[in-house]
């Protein structure tokens, strides 16, 4: 059965509670981040890719910025389970019985997608992307004087949209258990996405065909995917429906 309904204030007034409880957490988390960036900066410094190029401070506050840039990510990062928790806490009155248990499980799910977009795009993309950048500055005769703030930035740049990205199946997934969308519509709309997706994998790759197949293929798999796991969550979905609504009419039946 679904949770009482609520007033608009009591609404507003659990959402805040929720935020706050979000940023004071954060909060505790970026003053962690403070104590893990500098082994996380110095671990990534001395892989392969770090190790090829020369990384310079062209600023006085050029390792200042990269330090505390890497502390809010580090606080972002450890936050984003319990976003998720307040996130699905909210809405979870409003669900039945058992889609709660089933989205509830969708935070874990998703963490690991996070999880595994990062690590494709660092261990597969980044070393590529990096290699190609400086076999053009080798034939072109160019020496590469590296800021450390630009290395990060495009490090960052390339590796974290794709822990984005790759939440597309459990965010498809949800929204469907939440009845905004139907696999009819995704699959309808399948050329746009892809067009999309195109546009996405270009903005975040170099101009080179590889890399942006490289971004762009896996893109489109996730969204075939998607359709895929939203087939099965809209047929859950609509059989939960139909369950909670019999056993309501029996229990109205017995009274």
């Amino acid at each position: 059965m679904k949770g009482k309904e609520m007033s608009l204030v009591e609404h507003i007034t659990e959402l805040r509670k929720r935020f706050v409880i979000i940023f004071f957490f954060f909060a505790v988390f970026v003053a962690a981040g403070f104590f893990l960036a500098k082994p996380l900066i110095i671990y990534l410094q001395q892989t392969d890719e770090a190790k090829r190029l020369t990384l310079n401070a062209f600023k006085l506050t050029d390792p200042l910025f990269v330090y505390v840039q890497f502390a809010f990510i580090i606080g972002a990062v450890l936050t984003s389970p319990l976003i998720l928790y307040q996130l699905w806490a909210f809405i979870s009155p409003g669900l039945y019985k058992k889609e709660r248990k089933v989205t509830l499980s969708y935070i874990p799910v998703s963490i690991i997608l996070f999880l595994g977009g990062i690590a494709f795009s660092y261990f597969i993309l980044f070393p590529f992307v990096v290699d190609f950048m400086t076999r053009i500055s080798d034939d072109l005769h160019v020496n590469q004087v590296i800021g450390v703030h630009e290395y990060f930035q495009f490090l960052l740049q390339l590796t974290l949209p794709f822990g984005l990205l790759f939440q597309m199946p459990v965010v498809i997934m949800f929204i469907t258990r939440l009845g905004l969308v139907t696999p009819m519509f995704l699959a309808k709309i399948r050329k746009y996405a892809y067009f999309v997706l195109f546009v996405i994998a270009a903005l975040i790759t170099p101009p080179e065909l590889l890399s942006h197949l490289m971004v762009s293929v896996p893109l489109l798999f996730l969204y075939e995917v998607s359709i895929v796991i939203s087939r099965i969550s809209y047929r859950q979905a609509q059989k939960t429906v139909i369950q909670e609504e019999n056993q309501a009419f029996l229990k109205d039946q017995i009274k």
